[in-house]
């Protein structure tokens, strides 16, 4: 293993770039050659394929989004481009590849493990935290505190108004971040693609609450398949109790921004994890964090083993309510 190649795939999220960090120093510090793609598996396919120094990843631990740019790219769906991107690393001379990003990235790093005699380790970088083999994704705890501090000045403006409001976090497949969002921020209720929705069931729990004397309440959607579901929700809502409602959607705002400690650091370990793999001749695996200790699991397990949310967790939503 003499060089290695980084590249970010698909949505980003806060704490890539403390992972490209961590493992291109993790990896000069075994002796081996670092090389950055840039945008993800497009830049692959193109050979958009540059040296990575100790000096290039300074600076750069506290700041969002990856410097090495990303996309999602259709092309390497197919053999040919895969082709394509295994023509490319031989050329650069690449032994392993680092693949951070999440299932759609873990999905094209699998095949390309599969095809090709290149070793390939995968790191979870997704806010959505609906990644197999890993108790906590890259960029999940920024985005959870970045809803955290929406629904935080939202309840002030609720309270003064006597108003409801539904506060629409990312989401598309599962409710990871709604769920912990709810719970942190003290919801009064959440819609999660994980449980049918149940519109009379929202309205009745708010009219029980305001005849508590609750003056106001907050819901967390997550958005699911309909970005700005929130709006038909809230507006059933309105008919059906007669409360004033608003709706808050948070939208990629909750990409963005500067990683959390948590995300930092959890950046970190899975970065210098991923080298270490590589270097012990694993290919086709994920570095995860599980119960505090690396775990590594087969890419394809990361998508085809569904990730369960907590019911803990969701039974204290409902009972702290």
């Amino acid at each position: 293993m003499k060089r290695i190649g980084i590249l970010t795939s698909g949505g980003d999220a806060p704490g890539m770039n403390a992972c490209i960090r961590a493992a291109v120093r993790a990896a000069i510090a075994h002796g081996v050659e670092v090389f950055g793609v840039r945008r993800g598996f497009q830049g692959l396919m193109d050979g958009d394929i540059f040296h990575l120094s100790r000096r290039a990843v300074s600076n750069i631990v506290h700041t969002g989004g990856s410097i090495l740019e990303s996309s999602r790219c259709l092309e390497f769906e197919n053999q040919q481009g895969r082709q394509r991107a295994a023509a490319s690393i031989s050329k650069a001379g690449i032994d392993g590849l680092i693949l951070i990003g999440g299932d759609g990235t873990f999905r094209g790093g699998a095949l390309l493990a599969e095809e090709s005699t290149t070793r390939i380790v995968g790191v979870p970088g997704t806010i959505d935290n609906d990644v197999f083999g890993t108790d906590f994704t890259i960029g999940f705890d920024s985005a959870v505190n970045c809803a955290i501090h929406a629904i935080d000045r939202i309840r002030d403006t609720a309270l003064t108004f006597e108003r409801v409001f539904f506060v629409e976090v990312m989401g598309h497949h599962t409710g990871f971040i709604a769920l912990h969002a709810a719970a942190a921020g003290g919801a009064e209720d959440l819609v999660i693609p994980e449980e049918a929705l149940d519109v009379d069931a929202i309205a009745r729990k708010l009219e029980e609450g305001k005849r508590a004397g609750k003056k106001s309440a907050i819901v967390v959607v997550a958005e699911a398949k309909m970005p700005g579901v929130s709006y038909r929700i809230a507006q059933d809502i309105g008919l059906k109790t007669g409360f004033e409602t608003r709706v808050c959607v948070l939208g990629h705002v909750q990409r963005g921004g500067s990683p959390t400690a948590a995300d930092r650091v959890l950046g970190a370990q899975l970065g210098t994890a991923a080298v270490q793999a590589l270097l012990d001749g694993e290919t086709g695996k994920m570095v995860g964090m599980l119960a505090g200790r690396i775990a590594h699991t087969p890419l394809r397990d990361t998508w085809e083993k569904p990730k369960q949310l907590n019911p803990d967790l969701r039974h204290l939503v409902r009972l702290l309510w």
